[in-house]
């Protein structure tokens, strides 16, 4: 049996190569999609089964959870922009307060939300390239805030970077540097976290520096000149 034309096989290769770009994208998107709607229809289960559309329609109408979840939030926000709505606000979460693991839990979660949805928060608001793993290394960083208490032990002008991980950006590690070691680049958060999700495949163009590349401490170049 003879076997196919080398060309052929790179046609063949090319082809699906081609049909996974298109193809995964997509079937990706859908999948979140369908797990995000499908996540807030749950909310119509809050409705009465005489409101819900299986009752008078005799069918589920997906999507509509979106637009309950969305009324939900929007209403939330204008009460609890009144006074009488802060009030309930400070209320409910001193209730919260005095629940042990549902404290820690609260108000973990709560500090993150704020930061990250607030406008005077300092969350992610530069991308940084910091030495890590080693000396010889770069990795994409975001600039965090450094809390009081913990800036008045250090010695020096320092940073907080979170080191997201690839391809899930939600973990990673959170250190404190030197500002001085770091290097500020004109990519957003947007784009930072696209080429990390991608693992390069997706980067930005642009040269996107703005500082020199700060040399690594003289330890740590006589311990790489050792190794």
């Amino acid at each position: 049996m003879p076997l196919p034309h080398p060309m052929t096989q790179i046609s063949l290769k090319r082809y699906l190569i081609t049909g996974l770009v298109i193809w995964v994208p997509l079937v990706i998107t859908l999948w979140v999609l369908n797990l995000l709607v499908g996540t807030m229809d749950q909310t119509l289960l809050l409705l009465p089964h005489e409101l819900r559309t299986e009752s008078w329609l005799g069918v589920h109408i997906p999507g509509l959870g979106v637009i309950l979840t969305v009324l939900v939030v929007f209403v939330t926000g204008v009460l609890a922009a009144n006074i009488i709505g802060q009030r309930l606000v400070r209320f409910w979460e001193r209730v919260l307060a005095r629940i042990p693991v549902v404290n820690s839990i609260y108000t973990g979660v709560k500090q993150v939300s704020d930061t990250l949805f607030s406008g005077t928060g300092h969350a992610f608001r530069k991308v940084l390239l910091v030495r890590y793993p080693h000396p010889q290394a770069w990795a994409l960083a975001f600039q965090t805030n450094v809390p009081a208490d913990v800036e008045r032990q250090l010695d020096g002008d320092y940073v907080a970077v979170f080191i997201p991980t690839t391809p899930s950006p939600v973990n990673g590690f959170y250190f404190y540097v030197r500002r001085d070691e770091t290097i500020e680049i004109d990519m957003t958060v947007d784009s930072a976290l696209k080429t990390i999700i991608s693992m390069g495949v997706v980067a930005p163009s642009g040269n996107g520096r703005r500082n020199a590349i700060p040399a690594p401490p003289a330890e740590t170049q006589h311990a790489a000149n050792r190794n």
